[in-house]
């Protein structure tokens, strides 16, 4: 019985990639010369350090399309309000989401489990493993899947005939 997996993932060393060129352009950047201005990378976790709310604004630009040219969906980043820490400095967090979350999961199943295509599909940790009985209603079911779910970056992979 074919069938295929949902998944969300985000290839690390790429991102790590698109941090360190971002610092770089930062530091390099005359309007933040004296500044404490940095993008930390942690597990999961981006922090934009700022004196301002135009300087982290600012280096979201630069960070945001190093992402893109590294293949890295930006939808995945979840953003963080501004926290003040000491003085006039600013920080903000930018999640890295990896995995479907259970609610995300959830929708995607009662989706297809709404659209009357003769597919079953099941949550498997942070995958939705989708199995039917050809190809083409699986092919189906990623038309569906694409379609409806826009506001986070899915991957479809680990066919199997």
């Amino acid at each position: 019985m074919p069938s295929f997996d949902i998944m969300s993932e985000v290839d690390l060393p790429s991102l790590k990639n698109a941090v360190d060129v971002a610092n770089r352009k930062i530091s390099g950047r005359y309007d933040f010369k004296g500044s404490d201005a940095r993008v930390e990378q942690g597990e999961k976790v981006l922090t934009l350090f700022g004196d301002s709310d135009f300087q982290i604004d600012q280096m979201r630009q630069i960070l945001l399309p190093e992402m893109t040219a590294k293949k890295i969906d930006v939808r995945c980043l979840e953003y963080g309000d501004l926290q003040k820490i000491g003085g006039n400095k600013l920080k903000q967090e930018l999640k890295v989401r990896v995995g479907v979350e259970q609610d995300l999961a959830k929708k995607i199943v009662k989706l297809l489990k709404d659209s009357k295509l003769k597919v079953q599909a099941a949550i498997q940790g942070e995958a939705i493993r989708v199995s039917g009985a050809k190809r083409d209603i699986l092919q189906e079911a990623i038309a569906l899947v694409k379609k409806d779910i826009t506001d986070f970056p899915l991957q479809f992979g680990n066919f199997r005939d």
